[in-house]
Order: C-alpha cells, then sequence, then structure tokens
C-alpha cells in the first residue's frame, strides 16, 4: 500500500511541474539610475530592468518615483513619460506614459520595447500642475539569461537521477537487512 500512495505522490507532483506556466518575473532586482534628482517642485528617481526581447515584447521596464520637492504633496494629475532611445542606432525616441502603481500618483511604471543589447539613452519627463521636468540618463539594455522551463528539466536529470539511484541503493540496503 505504501509503495502505491508514493507512487501516486510522485506522479501527481510530476503533473503538477508539467502543467505549470513559467512565472513571467524578470532576472533580476531592479536598479537605481537616477537617486532624487531635484527639477522644479519634484525629486525624481528612475529605477530600470532593462530587459532586451527579440518577440517585440515590453522588455525594459521602468519605475518612476516622484517626490515633492517642497512642503506641498505631489497633485494627482502628475505624470511621468519614459522615452528610451538606442544610442548604437540612428532611431527616433520610443515612449510610453507612465501609470501610477496602485494608484499611487508617486511611483509610477512604464514598459518599453528594447529590442537589442546594448546602450540606450533614457529620458524623463514629469509634467503636472506643479510644473515640468525632463531629466536624462543612460542604461545598457541585456538579454534575460534565465534558461526556458524545459531546459531547466534538463538541468535537473542528472541530479534526479543520481538521488533516484541513491534512494534505490538505499531500499535495497533495508531489505537485505530484514531478510
Amino acid at each position: 500500500m505504501r509503495g502505491r500512495v508514493s507512487r501516486a505522490g510522485t506522479l501527481a507532483a510530476l503533473l503538477v511541474l508539467l502543467a505549470a506556466q513559467p512565472a513571467r518575473a524578470h532576472s533580476g532586482p531592479p536598479y537605481q539610475v537616477i537617486s532624487k534628482q531635484t527639477g522644479g517642485a519634484y525629486q525624481v528617481s528612475l529605477w530600470t530592468d532593462p530587459d532586451a526581447t527579440d518577440d517585440r515584447t515590453a522588455g525594459g521596464q521602468f519605475w518612476v518615483v516622484i517626490e515633492p520637492g517642497g512642503a506641498s504633496p505631489i497633485p494627482r494629475e502628475t505624470r511621468a513619460r519614459v522615452s528610451i532611445r538606442p544610442l548604437d542606432r540612428d532611431q527616433p525616441f520610443a515612449d510610453a506614459l507612465a501609470a501610477p502603481v496602485d494608484g499611487d500618483v508617486t511611483r509610477q511604471y512604464a514598459a518599453l520595447v528594447m529590442d537589442h543589447e546594448g546602450p540606450y539613452a533614457v529620458r524623463v519627463t514629469v509634467d503636472g500642475p506643479s510644473g515640468a521636468v525632463t531629466l536624462d540618463t543612460r542604461v545598457d539594455a541585456t538579454y534575460d539569461l534565465r534558461p526556458p522551463l524545459p531546459l531547466l528539466f534538463v538541468y535537473l536529470l542528472p541530479f534526479v537521477a543520481v538521488g533516484f539511484l541513491w534512494g534505490t541503493r538505499l531500499l535495497k540496503r533495508r531489505r537485505a537487512r530484514r531478510t
């Protein structure tokens, strides 16, 4: 009976792993490229995870943090626009209007397509009732280096095989001691 339960549990775990969808996560934590730079009535910080993609998905992720430069709070109408342009090619700026994260105007998010590795110019424009400010920086886009999910199983196969062989050997020893 025990053998059947463990086989059924193993089969269920295997089916769950095969049916699981890969998480849409970035390869590393975002990092800060602008740190509390004062411009007009704002202090602006920019965090980014600049992943390049070949499938035209928006892998270049940007988080704009807007803090008041003075005593007055940030008006709800304040919006950030993030623009990027590759520095190694002659292309115009591509831009996206950042959206507030969880309705918080002080944290805004935008995603843009970065279609190749290399340096990109980044321009952040914050505009609202308290005025406008434009900040420039640059980032280096890289491809996400995580292996695809099916390849992960190939990488894990030797470890699973060694564990299986070791477990089989331990069970044979236990049976030999009982007899």
